[in-house]
């Protein structure tokens, strides 16, 4: 399974996903890619198998990505203050990974019916999420 997280800013959420989901599933290979290298330094350091930083790697990896994971900004075109650009958000919406978008208002972006939660609460629901994804890869249930 290729499972990459993407975030930008200081990586703040990125690495509390990245430190989760290793906590929860130690074998499960991550990739981190940051929109920055801050971003990137912070999955890194919260136990990311593998990082990049930039469009090109978020360009490279989505087409065979099984799983991506991040804030809703990396699917909006000028998100996260900028560091999303149009062809990074093309990317990650048009790869056919399933996309577990964590809903941050930081983003200009409200999303209808969500609830507002803290961080770790956040963070629960995407290693429930990914231990469903990875429970259904493993008996071809897609």
């Amino acid at each position: 399974m290729k499972v990459l997280v993407i975030d930008g800013q200081g990586g703040r959420m990125g690495g509390a996903v990245v430190e989760q989901l290793k906590s929860a599933f130690p074998g499960l290979e991550l990739t981190a890619i940051g929109t920055n290298s801050i971003a990137t330094a912070a999955m890194l350091k919260a136990g990311a198998d593998h990082g990049a930083t930039g469009e090109n790697p978020v360009l490279c990896n989505c087409p065979d990505a099984d799983i991506i994971i991040g804030p809703i900004g990396i699917i909006i075109a000028n998100a996260l203050l900028g560091e999303v650009t149009p062809k990074m958000a093309v990317a990650v919406s048009g790869s056919k990974a399933k996309k577990i978008l964590i809903p941050i208002s930081k983003c200009n972006c409200h999303v209808v019916g969500t609830q507002s939660m803290n961080l770790s609460e956040y963070m629960a629901m995407v290693v429930e999420q990914v231990g469903s994804l990875l429970k259904e890869a493993s008996t071809g249930d897609s």
